[in-house]
């Protein structure tokens, strides 16, 4: 697991971090799996300098994920959830300038998996009802919709969205010419 220099192939980044590892079931979960992806997930959300990548990282992650999407498709199925939390809390301190500071107490392995559980907290207390799953029916990807109006449909508007309206107007224009 040492691939860094290999570009994120994902087509939907900068989500948060829970989203982020929820996405990374992408095309048939081929980031972990075919792209040697964890450092790329690792650096992609920032954690390339506090984090090795190794195979007991990943499996926390890959059970942090299990976590989310069991919460995904059951919102009382917290304890996934719950059990990943378990392995970190907050440590809080106030800085010689006075400045309040919290900083994660979590075992290197567990970091990753702890920051995306707490992001999707964070997340929750947000706007539940921001956490979108992408409307085209054949997208698994998952986003944050921080539009003003909160009607964001797509994860990316230049794929997903355009795809939809392609395939709209293929449609009506199918129908128009049909004998009738």
């Amino acid at each position: 697991m040492e691939n860094v220099d290999t570009p994120d192939p994902r087509p939907l980044r900068g989500e948060p971090i829970s989203l982020d590892l929820l996405n990374s079931r992408w095309h048939g979960d081929v980031l972990f799996r075919e792209y040697d992806g964890l450092p790329i997930w690792l650096a992609s959300n920032g954690l390339a300098d506090r984090v090795t990548p190794t195979d007991a990282v990943l499996d926390a992650l890959l059970e942090a994920r299990a976590a989310l999407l069991a919460l995904r498709a059951d919102p009382t199925d917290t304890a996934p959830l719950n059990a990943v939390l378990a392995h970190g809390s907050v440590r809080r301190t106030l800085a010689a300038d006075g400045t309040p500071h919290d900083e994660p107490d979590v075992p290197e392995a567990w970091l990753p998996a702890w920051l995306a559980a707490d992001d999707y907290l964070r997340l929750l207390a947000l706007g539940p009802a921001r956490i979108r799953e992408c409307a085209h029916e054949n997208c698994i990807l998952t986003f944050f919709d921080t539009s003003q109006n909160g009607r964001r449909r797509w994860c990316s508007m230049s794929g997903c969205g355009n795809r939809a309206k392609a395939a709209r107007h293929y449609s009506h224009q199918k129908q128009d010419t049909l004998p009738g």
